[in-house]
């Protein structure tokens, strides 16, 4: 089982590759979607680290693997410019999943 980046800049990458974790570069909906998909389907890869701004760029399907697959796991990272709203993301996750606002 491996780890797969979908990053929206090289600098993750390259970060990420130091640790031995592949990955790609994306900036358009559909590349990010695209890449999301073949990695999802890939029965190596059981995390899927994926920047912030891309996250919400594609929320949609994002969160429709998180709340309906159990394989693969997909982490939201922040990116080089530390802009994280992981909170809200974890907030937001758990009332999509059981209802509950926290």
């Amino acid at each position: 089982m491996k780890f797969f980046l979908i990053s929206d800049n090289i600098d993750t990458q390259m970060g990420m590759r130091i640790a031995g974790i592949e990955g790609v570069v994306a900036h358009s909906k559909e590349h990010v979607l695209s890449e999301l998909d073949k990695a999802a389907e890939d029965k190596d890869v059981a995390v899927i680290l994926m920047t912030e701004k891309l996250v919400e760029l594609c929320h949609d399907k994002v969160y429709d693997i998180k709340l309906n697959r159990r394989r693969p796991l997909i982490v939201e990272i922040p990116d080089r410019h530390g802009n994280s709203g992981i909170s809200e993301s974890i907030s937001r996750y758990i009332e999509e999943a059981i209802g509950i606002s926290i």
